[in-house]
């Protein structure tokens, strides 16, 4: 069985940026290339799970994001950072084009992102993590067993509060590394 982090993009891989679609835009996060090397080092994968409504609502497409997803992998490839699967999900409960305003299983906190990746990777859920900076992210981590961590770059200093009784708390990922290994 694998041993794989899942890990939130915006705000947690990269800079959050209201709706970033375009490559040019993209910024990796503090540490976020010394961490993953080292929870490499670990023995751990690593799975990208990530909430875009902004596909919902119209500002960019699913090919946007794909192309996006793309160019972050073959970057982190650059560093000899493997990425199994960018997993996203374009739906909104509430708003946005008709074809992708729904309820679903695979918008955070719903685990279904999480429960694909466990079952087509074979990951062992008791060893793995998820990682992200709002709660939804670790919310979903819990609802899929697995154990979550809030990483205080993106959103995580305004739900820091909220969730420090319930979950780890990390400055970013290599922080995350010190926090497991």
């Amino acid at each position: 069985m694998r041993k794989v982090i899942f890990l939130d993009r915006d705000g947690t891989i990269n800079i959050e940026k209201s709706y970033l679609h375009k490559w040019e835009d993209f910024e990796f996060e503090i540490n976020v290339i010394e961490g993953l090397k080292a929870l490499k080092s670990l023995g751990y994968e690593f799975i990208v799970v990530t909430n875009q409504s902004g596909i919902a609502r119209g500002y960019y497409t699913e090919e946007d994001l794909k192309t996006l997803n793309s160019e972050m992998v073959k970057k982190l490839n650059e560093y000899d950072i493997d990425i199994l699967e960018c997993y996203y999900c374009p739906h909104h409960p509430e708003k946005g084009l008709e074809e992708y305003k729904k309820s679903c299983d695979c918008r955070k906190p719903n685990p279904g992102m999480l429960l694909e990746g466990i079952k087509k990777y074979n990951i062992d859920v008791k060893n793995s993590f998820m990682i992200g900076d709002k709660k939804s992210d670790l919310e979903a981590g819990k609802n899929a067993g697995l154990k979550s961590i809030l990483i205080l770059t993106g959103y995580g200093k305004k739900v820091e509060k909220e969730v420090e009784s319930e979950y780890l708390i990390a400055q970013d990922l290599l922080d995350v590394y010190k926090l497991i290994k």
